[in-house]
């Protein structure tokens, strides 16, 4: 698509905001349950999609993209009324007689481009929230999961008309034109280094902008941890999508004096999870493409395989791998893995470790195992990080009730339920001042009793 072509649907999403048929609560709930219908629909069909770019399994299709959107939808439908509610705050006494209102009003046309890791669920999710909060909205899905692009552009075509919604599909010239147009707000998702292209995109308009990016995610299990249980859930998270999910737990630091037993727990879980053979295994997935696939090779160090390492290029699959013994010096440790690789290191001593932790670029998502409640919130205070869990792993994000954002290098900016509606929406600040009343105070000729008043009120 030429940059002239992209221009004229930005042109026409600008004129029809401009009847202000989004601000109407109605319409955007009407909008949104055509949305949800047509999903429950064409559910086969979209899972079939995700399947044939990243191999997922229908059932993790709709627990981690399909469902998980369905479930915001549903939330925004339920709440959107309340969300855009104009909110009175109190009005001081030196304001008398006012009313103070925060009104929420939509930005405008917003661009939505998302990546190939979850390409259902991380452009329809934040797409729902840009609908409920009345904008019209560009989508640019990724160019590499080419099958689920081309079923959510079909879908936006038959659920939206196109100067509310409309997509954009094509590679790095088709972001180019996009980010060198003029939009109200930019939401990206995706990773640091385009990240840092988008805001310099932004900056010449002053575009806001949400980035929703990635990083090194740590995952830290203490000595008085369930080794069971957190090799469970760690297992879970890290190999989910074939560990190409932003909040994966990138590697795992275990207190020194349990690791033999959490290694022998984690190998357990593989098999139990994936069975003996996970390459044959239907319901794991696959590397997304052949770059990111020998890369993720290259990451690996036969020499510290404890676990795994095994990888088939024909099928763009590689066995859940686990390295032991790993230090900041070797090369998996150099960037985001972003693929079925775990990396063990060791610790002694939590302080030590979260200062350490803290020199590095602030990840996406951090996870705690352990009971100590002392331990558990200096973690959750001192570690810099996003968001994540104590006990568990990626969980955190699916919930409407709680927003999901980075921190730092891993983003700015968070969305899900009402933090995506707040998003996606500029909060006007409104005094309503009443006519019965002008105190005098405020004006010229000042005297020594307004000052007295103006003292009283202010301090």
């Amino acid at each position: 698509m030429t940059k002239e072509e992209i221009q004229v649907k930005i042109d026409k999403q600008r004129e029809f905001f401009s009847t202000g048929k989004t601000y109407d609560i109605d319409f955007r709930i009407a909008a949104l349950k055509k949305l949800r219908s047509y999903i429950r629909t064409h559910i086969d069909e979209l899972n079939d999609a995700i399947k044939a770019d990243l191999g997922k399994s229908h059932f993790e299709s709709y627990m981690c993209e399909t469902g998980l959107t369905l479930s915001e939808i549903t939330h925004m439908i339920k709440h959107v009324r309340t969300y855009a509610a104009d909110r009175h705050v109190p009005t001081p006494l030196v304001q008398f007689h006012s009313t103070s209102i925060i009104k929420s009003v939509p930005y405008g046309t917003v661009l939505i481009m998302s990546p190939w890791n979850y390409p259902f669920l991380l452009t329809i999710g934040p797409l729902c929230d840009a609908i409920a909060a009345g904008n019209t909205c560009i989508v640019k899905p990724s160019a590499y999961s080419p099958n689920t692009s081309e079923a959510m552009c079909r879908m936006i075509e038959e659920v939206f008309p196109p100067e509310h919604v409309t997509c954009v599909t094509g590679g790095r010239a088709e972001n180019k034109s996009l980010l060198e147009a003029r939009f109200d707000y930019i939401f990206f998702t995706g990773s640091k280094n385009v990240g840092r292209e988008v805001l310099k995109a932004a900056a010449p308009n002053l575009t806001p902008v949400t980035l929703e990016l990635g990083g090194k995610s740590p995952c830290i299990v203490d000595k008085d941890a369930n080794i069971r249980l957190a090799a469970r859930r760690i297992v879970f998270g890290k190999y989910l999508n074939c560990g190409q999910t932003c909040v994966a737990p990138d590697y795992i630091y275990v207190e020194e004096s349990i690791k033999d037993d959490f290694i022998k727990a984690v190998k357990k879980e593989i098999s139990r999870q994936y069975t003996d053979s996970p390459v044959s295994n239907r319901d794991y997935g696959k590397i997304i493409n052949e770059k990111h696939f020998n890369r993720l090779v290259g990451l690996i160090d036969e020499e510290k395989v404890v676990y795994g390492g095994y990888s088939d290029a024909k099928r763009l699959k590689i066995e859940p791998t686990v390295m032991d013994n790993v230090t900041w010096n070797d090369k998996v440790m150099g960037e985001e893995i972003f693929g079925p690789i775990m990396p063990i290191l060791t610790f002694t001593s939590l302080k030590d470790l979260v200062a350490l932790l803290n020199t590095k670029p602030h990840p996406l998502a951090a996870y705690y195992f352990g009971k100590n409640k002392n331990a558990i919130r200096y973690v959750t205070t001192f570690l810099q990080y996003g968001g994540g869990c104590i006990n568990d792993t990626v969980v955190h994000l699916a919930t409407p009730n709680m927003g999901f954002g980075g921190f730092g290098e891993s983003g700015m900016g968070a969305y899900h339920g009402k933090a995506g509606f707040d998003t996606f929406s500029h909060k006007r600040s409104i005094l309503d001042k009443k006519r019965w009343i002008d105190l005098p105070m405020r004006y010229q000729p000042y005297k020594k009793l307004y000052g007295f008043m103006l003292k009283t009120f202010l301090r």
